[in-house]
């Protein structure tokens, strides 16, 4: 706990705009991500073909969609930043390992690996000072 009180200290005494854009480019991002899977569950069933079962493709295609989709709009406002990430970070793991699984797809993997490792770096620096869990931490 110390250590999460230490980094968000020198998260908020270091925050610059270009992280706050950076944010919010990684929620826009998810979002798009969530509106395509939504509108496109044939790509995302083809994808996790590979893997036996009904219920992980039933989940899967009904679920990654949305997650992405509430989860980007989250981390555009910065609001639950951390937990917005918690959520993510297990689906994109998933997306980079399915590219070893089946047929390796370059694009894919850069996409799923950058997105892994901005939201492994909001997962510890936090939303910033420019963000929804600022504002309301600073009104209490």
């Amino acid at each position: 706990m110390k250590l999460i009180k230490k980094l968000n200290k020198w998260a908020n005494s270091h925050a610059y705009y270009p992280i706050d854009i950076v944010r919010i480019f990684l929620g826009l991002f998810l979002i798009y991500k969530g509106i395509y899977f939504i509108r496109n569950t044939s790509y995302l069933a083809e994808l996790l073909s590979d893997f036996d079962g009904y219920l992980v493709m039933m989940l899967s295609t009904h679920y990654l969609g949305f997650f992405h989709f509430v989860g980007g709009i989250m981390i555009v406002f910065g609001l639950l930043t951390r937990l917005a990430v918690i959520v993510q970070i297990p689906i994109l793991i998933g997306a980079v390992v399915i590219n070893f699984i089946s047929v390796m797809n370059s694009q894919n993997l850069l996409e799923s690996s950058i997105v892994l490792l901005v939201s492994l770096f909001f997962l510890f620096f936090g939303s910033g000072k420019h963000s929804m869990d600022y504002d309301l931490k600073m009104q209490s």
